[in-house]
């Protein structure tokens, strides 16, 4: 088995523990904020005890702290706008809008890679707002959903791509740390200023905890190391790509773990079928013009 198909394999199994996320931010019974507040936390400390078992050198330049603080604040309001479109509509609404991601890493990968537009990717582009339309058209309860389902997308797509990068110079412990520890520190001070940290705030049910730990340690602190070390050996686009499988298989899980919640319109899936036929078109076509320009050299 060669390097790179190890690495997608890893990759397909961080996206089923990524889609396992969102059914336990339906099953968290606190608010999206706080629950950012807590996963953040406890993966923080838990990146921390590896770094420190490694014996890895947390020290790197100023410039490379300021950018993965910046990424670590969009890291931050992705999972908020994701777990708060979870909390007002259900895992399948944000799941299948979150597959979004790949049409704004088209559009935005070409100004981060400096490389030029490609046709196909803006054709792709206009029939993934058609199914977003249908998906709007049907489900109107969950408007604000998939608004925030949306925003969280892009965000991911950001991230995602100045990661990519990240990865050439940096271990993935000390990217994952460093931004996680920063958007941890972006929630906590949020929070502190709105005078949230109230008696309330810190009552978390046994249930709630338990799933929590899951989410921090395996959801989190594991898929976000795993998830930036694959990088080093497949594209950004191809993680991106691979990451929109994600909603399928929280569809899954979410019918499994949550059940009658999750019962949509049938024009819903056709919708949400369109956004996942036209996302995974797009990486055949790239996959194949890559193949193209291989043979030629």
């Amino acid at each position: 088995m060669t390097t790179k198909l190890k690495n997608y394999l890893h990759l397909h199994f961080i996206v089923f523990i990524w889609g396992f996320t969102a059914v336990l931010g339906k099953l968290i019974s606190i608010d999206a904020l706080p629950l950012v507040f807590y996963r953040m936390g406890i993966a923080v400390a838990c990146i921390g005890l590896f770094i420190a078992f490694k014996k890895i050198s947390l020290k790197i330049s100023p410039k490379k702290i300021a950018t993965m603080a910046i990424i670590g604040v969009v890291i931050a309001l992705h999972w908020i706008a994701f777990f708060k479109a979870i909390k007002v509509s259900n895992v399948s609404i944000a799941l299948a809008t979150l597959a979004t991601g790949a049409f704004f890493t088209a559009l935005i990968e070409p100004f981060i890679y400096k490389r030029k537009m490609i046709w196909y990717e803006v054709a792709f582009g206009i029939v993934v707002i058609i199914g977003l339309y249908i998906i709007f058209n049907v489900e109107t309860q969950y408007v604000e959903g998939i608004i925030l389902a949306l925003v969280a997308a892009f965000l991911a797509s950001v991230f995602t791509l100045v990661n990519g990068k990240l990865i050439t110079v940096e271990k993935p412990s000390i990217i994952s740390f460093y931004e996680l520890l920063f958007g941890f520190l972006f929630v906590a001070i949020y929070i502190g200023v709105q005078g949230g940290f109230t008696n309330n705030f810190f009552k978390v049910s046994l249930n709630d905890w338990m799933f929590i730990v899951i989410l921090a340690s395996v959801c989190t602190a594991y898929a976000f190391i795993a998830s930036v070390k694959v990088m080093k050996f497949l594209s950004p686009y191809t993680v991106m790509l691979t990451v929109n499988l994600e909603p399928i298989y929280g569809i899954i899980l979410a019918f499994i773990f949550v059940g009658e919640s999750e019962k949509m319109n049938p024009l819903f899936y056709i919708g949400a079928l369109i956004i996942l036929s036209t996302v995974l078109s797009n990486g055949v076509l790239k996959n194949k013009g890559r193949i193209k320009k291989l043979s030629r050299t």
